[in-house]
């Protein structure tokens, strides 16, 4: 079975913590290139996505300088490269699944950010399409999240509470299995 790379919104945006708030997993950005090398040097398939988001305030917007890919990123040569505006690489352009679909790639590798908002929504979203997916965990990061929700007041997570249960949920669902860098490179 051909596997891909899946490489998701690793953005400059991102490396702002006054507007995201605290983050976990420093080594994400360092992780990424450590799986996009083994990939390039297998001469495997690597799919970079970038979230193109159509809110003119937004970090993330087209026009803003925080849309830039991170240097590591942007020094990939794609084999495909798919820019979107909602959580899920399955709802982009150019269509992901169709060219998946027809280069026989059945086994996805994803990393990137955010674990539990894009890279947990693709995972999702590839699993019930039938792919085999792996989320490489460590090669991911996410933000402290809270909100007042109906029914529950306010609910605070931690970034490092969000990954772990993204791994949970996604590995005991059905939909991926979790993995380290450290299994899927030389390192």
């Amino acid at each position: 079975m051909t596997r891909a790379l899946i490489v998701i919104d690793m953005q400059r945006a991102f490396d702002d913590l006054d507007f995201w708030g605290a983050t976990t997993n420093p080594d994400c950005e360092a992780n990424v290139a450590g799986l996009a090398a083994t990939w390039a040097s297998a001469g495997e398939p690597i799919v970079v996505v970038r979230h193109d988001s159509v809110s003119a305030g937004s970090p993330l917007h087209p026009s803003n300088p925080g849309n830039a890919l991170v240097d590591p990123v942007a020094a990939i040569d794609p084999a495909l490269f798919v820019t979107k505006n909602v959580n899920s690489a399955f709802y982009g352009d150019p269509d992901l699944h169709a060219w998946l679909t027809e280069r026989a790639i059945g086994e996805l590798v994803l990393c990137g950010i955010q674990t539990n908002m894009c890279v947990e929504t693709t995972a999702r979203m590839a699993g019930n399409l039938g792919y085999e997916v792996t989320v490489v965990l460590d090669a991911t990061r996410t933000f402290d999240l809270q909100a007042d929700v109906a029914g529950l007041g306010i609910v605070t997570r931690t970034a490092a509470e969000l990954m772990a249960t993204t791994a949970l949920d996604l590995q005991a669902g059905g939909f991926a299995r979790i993995a380290t860098t450290a299994e899927l490179t030389d390192a």
